[in-house]
Parts: structure tokens; sequence; C-alpha cells
């Protein structure tokens, strides 16, 4: 091949004897040296226009062990690294031997770095939780350091920037990216890099103290002679790989623009069917030229086309870290879609010492001819007949996996199921977004997991997210930030079981309707990235898309005889926008001119409450009285026994309260964690004290003037509704809309969790689970015979509720295979 894609070009030590002579004369061939430090100095002036200090390692990945080591302390060993997922393993490796667990998350689609918003999002969800964040400047491009700095002041968090391909990138200043940095850049010095030794590594920071702190921690942490009293390893540069740094650094200048020369001629020549990385300011260092290929190629064919032309091509980094095996084990990962895409569409193509713009210009007239080629085109897949669909990978769509998962009957469900889901991945759907805790348990999510039978999902009791969910089992409820990563985790599992079994995922993909015909339904799905519509066949659906409140609902709501659209105005807010991420400062933003500021929430739900419970939380100036609940029905706090009941003086209950299976009171209807402890304190039982800042009103007839006050007069009103299930379109065999029970105010499931029509009549092969699913226990399920409403709650879902539906799935496969 003469045109390589990497072609190796260190400093001949054949070359250097005079330099190696020196050596072997001052004795000295490691400890920092008289050559590695005549090296830092000299690159320190050179490449960082004397700014800050540098520190010669014998690798970039020692480099960013000891620099995060040093960056978080001994505080934040279990706490996360913030990082990109379209990166190299070493990040991530980095990370983890440092003590911390790696937080994967997405990148900008145009220059493959991290997302500025996935990094704000992350930060706020997490706050303390992340410990470190470690900027990747993807293939060497220039990243916004100034943000960084910014973003380390306002979150506390400390910053180490892994810039290994980066020596050699000018930024706008004329210095090398990172000159001056505040923080840690670490680069390194592989002999595949633009910046090419046998190997080595640079750690350049703008605070000479802290590359002092980093020389003793690459030195066993020794400060004193040969006595340790910092964190330290062995990340010494040898002396010998000191002196190819020196020449490699005289040569550098001349070596950069000749690799420049050759990445603007593949600028200039390439077709814009393929996507480019964006162009930062400055010059860009390049290890070799990354290209993303069209939507659909077959990226192994192109590969082996300009193989056949004598011309080497790869694919950094694919897969991406979010793909790796091990780092799937220990690190927490958000949904990746654009790494995902980048990742399968990334192709790298050769800039190497050696080659000319002319070889630039003849490599790519050579892709662009190739990627035109239609035999290069990705087949469709044909249309597929399944057994069972399920519409939705969120926390319900989950949950009937692990409950078929427990029972030992998932491989049995997979063959002929697939899984539809809009995410990028199964698991948590939205629920991470919101910044509450849950009102279920920690041993509700960890049974998720502990002794099931699959082997690859019981590994994840050692799994850092289940270990965080962990940590909260003797409170109330656990943060559901804390919650996403375990369901994702999770569900990367079940999908794994469900592939290896036959059974089919595919994410990034949304129902519109589906339709009956024949025996079955024909479901309609879009790929959610391409507007691609394909109809898939199946004998089954399973609806597990989840609830949200609808803004008509508010609309025809009534308070005390009026419309609370008209009663609240422009004041009104749905109880759901308040619970997620970044809700209670929308709250304060609009209370801040008031000064008596008074909120009202209107609702007797568990939504209601545990808004409540937010802003009591929230740093908001609540005096006294400043919120008010207004409720229909009484307020009733969840009991274990009667007998637990009546220790606490709680006596508002009667035999119809009390559930006959488990004997708990208010086994439905009642509050639970949190919320039951604000109800609690407000009922006054058992002598709790109620929080001054909360007041309650039970809305009476239409006439209740008090109610009408309690609006006119807040700031903020709050709707608090309950949810309405996100039920699937549903066709008859002409087209026509069926209408649903969900549709006319009914639940949309009966007791078997079959999807009804507007008359209560089930339909035929249609199941539904979820949120405002309306679900209402009963038999062995157990439950209170007074409770009126839906039950929703992951226990039920992950076991009888979940095996109630799989029973009849698999019954009726059974049937078919048998018949």
């Amino acid at each position: 091949m003469d045109l390589p894609l990497i072609a190796p070009n260190p400093p001949r030590l054949s070359q250097l004897t005079e330099a190696l002579s020196r050596v072997e004369a001052s004795g000295t061939y490691s400890n920092h040296g008289p050559e590695a430090r005549a090296f830092e100095r000299e690159v320190t002036e050179r490449l960082f226009g004397g700014r800050g200090a540098t520190l010669a390692v014998n690798n970039a990945t020692t480099g960013m062990m000891i620099a995060l080591a040093d960056a978080v302390g001994a505080r934040g060993r279990g706490r996360m690294a913030l990082m990109p997922g379209f990166t190299f393993a070493a990040t991530a490796q980095a990370a983890w031997w440092a003590g911390l667990v790696p937080l994967v998350c997405d990148v900008d689609p145009d220059d493959w770095s991290a997302s500025a918003r996935e990094e704000e999002r992350l930060l706020q969800r997490h706050g303390a939780g992340i410990a470190a964040v470690v900027p990747y400047a993807t293939f060497g491009h220039a990243i916004d350091l100034d943000r960084y700095r910014w973003m380390a002041a306002r979150h506390g968090v400390a910053v180490v920037v892994d810039a290994a391909a980066s020596l050699g990138t000018i930024d706008a200043a004329g210095v090398n990216f990172g000159a001056g940095a505040p923080f840690p850049v670490v680069y390194s010095m592989h002999a595949t890099k633009p910046f090419a030794v046998a190997e080595g590594g640079l750690i350049h920071c703008g605070d000479a103290g802290v590359i002092e702190r980093l020389r003793a921690a690459a030195n066993f942490g020794f400060t004193q002679p040969r006595i340790a009293t910092i964190p330290g390893l062995n990340a010494k540069l040898p002396e010998v790989l000191a002196v190819m740094a020196r020449a490699r650094l005289e040569t550098f200048d001349a070596v950069s623009a000749s690799r420049g020369a050759v990445v603007r001629a593949y600028r200039e020549n390439l077709s814009d069917r393929l996507t480019l990385q964006r162009a930062a300011q400055g010059e860009q260092a390049h290890g070799f030229f990354p290209v993303l290929l069209p939507r659909g190629s077959n990226r192994a064919g192109v590969s082996a086309a300009l193989a056949r032309e004598g011309i080497g091509a790869g694919a950094y980094f694919s897969p991406h870290l979010g793909e790796q095996p091990w780092v799937r084990d220990v690190a927490m990962i958000e949904p990746l879609p654009v790494c995902d895409d980048v990742g399968a569409r990334v192709l790298s193509l050769p800039v190497t010492d050696t080659m000319t713009p002319a070889d630039a210009h003849r490599i790519a007239l050579a892709l662009n001819r190739i990627v035109a080629a239609p035999r290069v085109a990705a087949v469709p897949r044909a249309i597929d007949h399944h057994e069972t669909l399920v519409v939705g990978g969120g926390p319900a769509g989950t949950a009937l996996l692990t409950a078929t998962a427990k029972a030992g009957v998932l491989p049995a469900l997979s063959r002929g199921l697939v899984i539809v889901e809009a995410g990028t991945t199964l698991g948590s759907g939205r629920l991470g977004n919101y910044a509450i805790t849950s009102d279920s348990s920690a041993d509700t999510f960890l049974t998720a997991v502990a002794n099931n039978p699959h082997a690859e999902i019981a590994a994840l009791v050692d799994h850092p997210a289940t270990a965080r969910v962990a940590a909260y089992r003797h409170g109330l409820g656990v943060p559901l930030v804390e919650v996403g990563p375990m369901l994702d985790a999770l569900g990367d599992r079940l999908a794994q079981v469900v592939r290896s079994n036959g059974g089919q995922v595919m994410t990034g993909r949304r129902a519109l309707s589906t339709r009956q015909e024949g025996g079955g339904w024909c479901t309609r799905i879009e790929d959610v990235a391409t507007g691609t519509i394909t109809e898939h066949r199946a004998r089954h659906v399973v609806i597990a898309t989840g609830g949200h409140q609808p803004i008509d609902r508010l609309a025809a709501q009534e308070v005390a005889g009026e419309p609370l659209s008209a009663l609240a105005g422009g004041r009104l807010l749905q109880s759901d926008a308040v619970l997620s991420v970044g809700g209670t400062q929308m709250v304060a933003d609009l209370i801040a001119d008031a000064r008596d500021p008074r909120i009202a929430v209107i609702g007797g739900s568990t939504s209601a409450l545990t808004t409540i419970v937010a802003l009591l939380k929230a740093p908001l100036p609540l005096g006294e009285g400043a919120i008010t609940l207004l409720h229909r029905r009484p307020l009733r706090p969840f009991y274990p026994s009667a007998a637990a009941a009546q220790e606490e003086g709680f006596s508002d209950y009667g035999p119809d309260d009390i559930c006959p299976v488990s004997g708990f009171v208010y086994r439905l209807a009642g509050f639970r964690l949190e919320a039951r402890d604000l109800v609690q304190r407000m009922l006054g039982i058992d002598g709790r004290v109620p929080d001054p800042r909360v007041r309650l009103h039970r809305i009476g007839a239409n006439e209740d003037a008090r109610a009408r006050e309690v609006i006119a007069q807040a700031d903020v009103v709050v709707a608090a509704l309950g949810y309405r299930p996100h039920a699937l379109p549903v066709l008859d065999r002409s087209g026509t809309p069926i209408a649903l029970s969900a549709d006319v105010g009914g639940a949309m499931v009966d007791r078997h969790c079959r999807v009804c029509d507007a008359a209560g009549a089930p339909i035929a092969g249609l199941y539904g689970i979820g949120l405002a699913a309306g679900f209402v226990p009963w038999g062995r399920l157990g439950g209170e015979p007074s409770f009126r409403g839906q039950a929703n709650g992951l226990w039920l879902w992950q076991n009888d509720v979940g095996m109630m539906i799989v029973d009849q799935l698999l019954g009726t496969q059974a049937k078919a295979l048998t018949g």
C-alpha cells in the first residue's frame, strides 16, 4: 500500500548519537533527567509562548491519570468524570484508574467534541456527583477552553483536558492550543501522533505549581527524597525518549506545515457529499483526516475499494466509547445519538509526514468516485413479521422485560419480539430528567438485577449506576437523576438478551399508528433520523408509551365552579414542568419580583405533594403560608399495617381501606416516602410539626370563595392534575381510528391489561402498561376495596402486571406454534 493510513516517522536514534552520548556521560537515564528538563523548557518556550510550565511523562494515559487524581483529590474517588463518547478508550481508562466513574455524554454534530448543552444538563442534574470534566479536543480540534474555565468556576468541578492529538494545533493567538490554561492539558507524543516520538506525553498548565505537584506524582509521590507524601506512580519520561522529543521539536514547524498543506488539499477537493469536521480558528494538527460518509454507505466496502487503489483508511473512533464493552460495565452512559451517527459513518484518511498535497488530491478524487457509486449503498432490510411488538422502551417497557427476565422466560418471549423506542437506548426514557425523588424505594430498583437468572443482568449489581442507587437504601426514595443511569444500564443488558435470543431492538424509531390486519396488527414506524417509514406486522402490540399532562385538560378543568385557566391566567404552570430539571429555578424566576411570594398547587395526587416537596427543598424565598395545596380528596398516608397506623394515632381508615392480601392500610391510595412524610407533618400525625410554609385547603362546593381567592392572590399556580396516557393511534381494518376508553376519560386498559375501546370492550391483541394506563390491581395483586383510581408503580410493572401481559402473549404464541 503506497499511501498507508499511518506511517510513523519519529526521529532516528541512529542520527542522534551525539545526544545519546550526552545521556551516557550524564549517567542519568530517567528521573526527570537533564534531557527531559531541557525538553520541557524548550517546548514551553517554542510551542506555548513561554506561558506556564510543562511536564514530560512516559505516555499521555499516565499523564491523564496523575492529572485527574491530583485535580479531584481523595474526595473525588467514587464520583463521576464527565467526558464525551466520541473519544479513545484511554480517556475512560485514565478516569477509572484515578478512582472516578466515567459519565459519558453525547457530542456536538459539527466538531464532534462534547456537547455544551449535554454537559450543562448533566452538571445541573448530578451536581456534586460530578468531580471532574474531561473534555476531548477531538482529532486535534481546538475546543473553547474559556467555556471550561467558566464551567469550573460555576460548578466547582475540576477540569483536565484530553488533548492527545493536539500538539501542533495553533490557536487564534498563534500559540499551541492549551497555552497558559488554568487546568492541566495532556498531550500525546506517541509514534502515530503528529508530534511523533516512540512514546511519551506532555502535561501543560498555566499554573507552575500544579506542574511541580504532578512532577512529584510522576515520581511515586516523592516530594522529599524517597519520601512519598502524595499519591503517585512511575510516569517519568526516559532520557532516550527525551532526546527523540527534542529532535522532533527541532523539525516540528516544517512537519506541521507539510501536514497542513495535505489537509488543505483534502478540504479543497473532497465532495460535498462527505461531511467534514468544522474547522476552528488557527491551524489544526492532524494525525489523519476524518470525514463522515453519506448515511447508508457501506464503510467496509468504501475502505476495501480504497485499499484496491493503494490507499489506507480506518475508522477512529468506531466503536465509540459508549460501545466499548469494558466501558459499558463501569461507566454511566447517557444516550449518544450523535456519537452513534458519527461513529457509524466516520472514515479516517491518511495524513503522513511524507505525503504531498497531490497525494491528498488523489485520495479525495478516489473517495468522491467511490461514494458516488451505487454498489456501496446499504441494502434496505425487508419488512419484518413478529409475534409481539412493544411500543416504548422506557421504564414501563423495560419493566415488562424485567418481569420476563426475572421469571426466566425472556428468551422465549424474545423469539419473534421487536421493541420500538424513539430514544437511542432502552431504560429510563424521560425519568432521569426529573429533579425529584422517586416514590419507589431503592430496593424496588435493585430487585430488578439482584439474583437475576441472566448473568449479564445480575452482574449489574456491581455497576457504578447500581451502587449509586443502593446508597439510598435507607432513604425516602432515590433521586430520579440517579435512577436514570441504572435503568439505562439495565435496558442495555435487557436489549442484549433480547437480541441474543432472536429478538430485535429498534431504537431511534417512533411508532406512528397501528392498524388491524388479518389476525394481528400492522404498525407504521418512522426512523427518527431519516424520516423513513416502514410497516411491521405482529400478532400482538404492547403499548408502553408513558403518560403526559395534556394542555387541553387545563381548559376544561374547573376549580370552585370556575375554569382554572380563567382563574390563573398567565400564572399557570403544569407540575411536570416544575418537577423537571431546572423547574424550580423557573419558579424562582417567576416570583423574583414578589415581596411575599405566594404559590398555589392544585391537586391531591402524588405529583401535587411531590411538587411541594421540590419547592420546599429549593432555595426559594418562601415565608409562612407561601404555598397552599388545594385538594378535593382527603390526604392519606400509607401504613404497613393497621397496628402501625394505630401506634401513630392515625385512625382515618376503615375495613375497606385495608388490603386483604398484604394488610397494608391505603396500599394504593396512600402517599409514600417523601410525599407521605409531608402529609404526616401537615396532618400533625403523632405529634409531627407542620411546615409553616405550607397551608392545606380542601376544596368544597362551587361557592368555595376561599379557593378562588388563593388562586387569585398566587404569583404562580401549579396544576398537578395527574397524567393521561400517550396512547398510540389505533385504526381498524379500513384505517378508521378506533375510539379508545382513554380518549373519553376512562382507563386505557382493563383488569387484564388489555386496551379497551370507548365502550369498554377489550381489543384483541392489544395490551397496555405504564404511567396513566389506568390499571387497578385485583385478586392476588391486592389493594384496598375502597380504592378508586389507577395504580402506577415500577414494582407492579416489573412483577405481577408485567407477567400478566407476558402470560397472555406466551400463551397465545404457544397455541399458534402447536395449533
